[in-house]
C-alpha cells in the first residue's frame, strides 16, 4: 500500500493545483472591470492609496511630487489590485521616469502588512484619545511623536532607546547622525532636532519606532560604500528604494564559480559590518536568501531588507567598560526547526566590542550544510566540485564557521573562509581568462 502513496500525494498535488488555477481565473472574472481600471489609472497619483492623507503618521514627502506627477508606476502586475492578497509584504515594483534620463526600476514599500500598519493607526489612537480609532492626524500631536518638540535639542538615547532593533541600544552618535542625514526634510546636514519642522520630526520619529529601515539606509548610504539598497524618498506611507537585482535565491544553483563569488562577498560583508573605520557594528537580525539582491551587471551583493539591524557603537562600549565587554563574543548555535533562524542575545551585542554574530549569521543561514531555504537544505556552497569536496577544507571551515568546535574557533574560520573563497574566486577568474 505504501508504493500507491506517492501516486496519490500526486494526484492530490495535480488537483491541487488544477483548484488553484480554476480559483485565480474566477477571481479574474470577477474583477475584470477593475482589471481595465487597473490598467487605465495610475493608483500611485491617488493620495488616499499611498496613504498620504494620513501625514504626518507617515514616512516622509520628499517624493510626493514625483508620485502626484505620475513618474513613477506599477509595472504590470503591480497594477492588480486583486493580486495584493499575496503580496503580504506591500513590496511593489514600479518604474520611475525623468525627461532628460529615461525610466528605471525602482521598488515600493509600505514597510509593513497591511495588518502591521492598521495596527500602529490603533495603537496611536489608543494612546492619544483611549480609543482603537480617532482623527489620526489630530492624534499624532498627543502622542510622544510629538513630545519631542523643537524645544528639545538634541535627539537622545534615554527617549527612543529600545524602539526598535536600529535603537536597541542607541549612542548619542549614532543619534546624531541619524538626523543629520534624515532625508525627509530640506535642510539636512544639521543634527540638531529644532531644524526640522514639527511634522518632519514626528515623520522621523514614527519611522524610528515603527520601521527603521529608511533610516539605516540613509545613515549608512550605499553612495558611501555600504552593502544597502539605495534610498530614494518616500511620500505617505510609500518608500521608494534602488531595484538592486534578483534576490539571491535566484543564483542558488547558478554555477559553482558564481556561488563561490557570491559566498565570498556575503563573508566581506558580514566583516565590513562588523569592522569598520566608523567604529559602528551593524548586526544583522534577520538573515536569509530573500534579504540580500545581486546586481545584473556588476554581480554585487547588496543587503535589501535593513528592517532588522542593530546598531552598536563600539566606542560607547570602550568608553564605559560594561562587565565583560572586551571578553569575546561567541555566539551560540542551536538546531532549529524553522527556516533562517539565529540565537542572539541584543544585550551582548550592545556590551561586546568583539563579536561573531555576523560570521555565524552568514554561515549558518546562508552558506553551510545547515542553511534552510524554501525546503531545501545544503546552503549555497551546496555540491562542490570533486576536487574541492575530496580536499574537505571548504566544509571543515564552513562546519567550524556555523558550529565550531574550539573556543573562538568560529572568528579563525570566518578569517580562513574569507581567505579561501577569494583564492577560489581567483583561480576561477584565471581559468576563464585562459579560455
Amino acid at each position: 500500500m505504501l508504493r500507491f502513496l506517492p501516486l496519490k500525494l500526486g494526484r492530490l498535488y495535480r488537483c491541487l493545483k488544477l483548484l488553484l488555477v480554476v480559483g485565480l481565473f474566477v477571481i479574474l472574472l470577477m474583477n475584470t472591470h477593475n482589471l481595465f481600471a487597473s490598467f487605465q489609472k495610475n493608483e500611485l497619483t491617488d493620495r488616499r492609496f499611498i496613504n498620504l492623507n494620513k501625514c504626518p503618521a507617515c514616512f516622509g514627502t520628499s517624493w510626493c511630487r514625483k508620485f502626484m506627477n505620475g513618474q513613477v508606476s506599477f509595472e504590470t502586475w503591480g497594477r492588480l489590485r486583486f493580486l495584493d492578497v499575496f503580496n503580504v509584504k506591500n513590496v511593489y515594483f514600479a518604474q520611475y521616469g525623468e525627461p532628460r534620463e529615461g525610466t528605471r526600476r525602482v521598488v515600493l514599500k509600505r514597510l509593513g502588512s497591511n495588518q502591521e500598519l492598521a495596527e500602529i493607526d490603533q495603537k496611536i489612537c489608543k494612546r492619544a484619545t483611549g480609543r482603537p480609532r480617532c482623527d489620526l492626524i489630530q492624534a499624532m500631536y498627543k502622542t510622544e511623536f510629538a513630545r519631542i518638540n523643537g524645544d528639545v535639542r538634541l535627539l537622545t538615547p534615554e527617549v527612543v532607546e529600545g524602539w526598535s532593533d536600529l535603537v536597541h541600544c542607541p549612542s548619542q552618535r549614532l543619534l546624531d547622525r541619524v538626523v543629520r542625514r534624515y532625508a525627509e526634510t530640506k535642510d539636512s546636514g544639521s543634527f540638531l532636532l529644532k531644524n526640522l519642522k514639527d511634522t518632519e520630526r514626528m515623520q522621523l520619529l514614527m519611522t524610528l519606532a515603527f520601521n527603521p529601515e529608511p533610516l539605516v539606509l540613509q545613515s549608512f548610504p550605499s553612495d558611501e560604500g555600504w552593502p544597502f539598497a539605495k534610498y530614494l524618498g518616500a511620500c505617505g506611507r510609500m518608500v521608494a528604494v534602488n531595484y538592486v537585482g534578483e534576490e539571491l535565491w535566484s543564483f542558488y544553483n547558478a554555477p559553482w564559480e558564481k556561488r563561490v563569488d557570491l559566498a565570498r562577498q556575503l563573508m566581506d560583508i558580514a566583516e565590513q559590518l562588523t569592522n569598520n573605520d566608523f567604529d559602528f557594528a551593524l548586526y544583522l537580525l534577520d538573515v536569509s536568501f530573500d534579504n540580500f539582491a545581486v546586481g545584473p551587471r556588476d554581480g554585487k551583493v547588496i543587503v535589501v531588507d535593513a528592517e532588522n539591524v542593530l546598531v552598536a557603537d563600539k566606542r560607547l562600549i570602550k568608553q564605559n567598560k560594561p562587565e565583560n565587554y572586551d571578553v569575546w563574543y561567541e555566539s551560540r548555535f542551536e538546531e532549529c526547526d524553522r527556516e533562517a533562524c539565529l540565537s542572539f542575545s541584543k544585550d551582548s551585542l550592545c556590551s561586546r566590542v568583539t563579536v561573531d554574530h555576523n560570521y555565524y549569521a552568514v554561515c549558518q543561514n546562508l552558506l553551510s550544510r545547515y542553511a534552510t531555504w524554501r525546503g531545501t537544505t545544503g546552503g549555497l556552497l551546496h555540491d562542490p566540485p570533486a576536487h574541492i569536496s575530496k580536499d574537505g577544507q571548504l566544509e571543515a571551515l564552513l562546519d567550524e564557521c556555523t558550529r565550531p568546535k574550539k573556543r573562538y574557533g568560529r572568528f579563525q574560520a570566518a578569517k580562513e573562509l574569507r581567505e579561501y573563497l577569494t583564492q577560489l574566486a581567483a583561480a576561477s577568474s584565471s581559468s576563464a581568462s585562459a579560455r
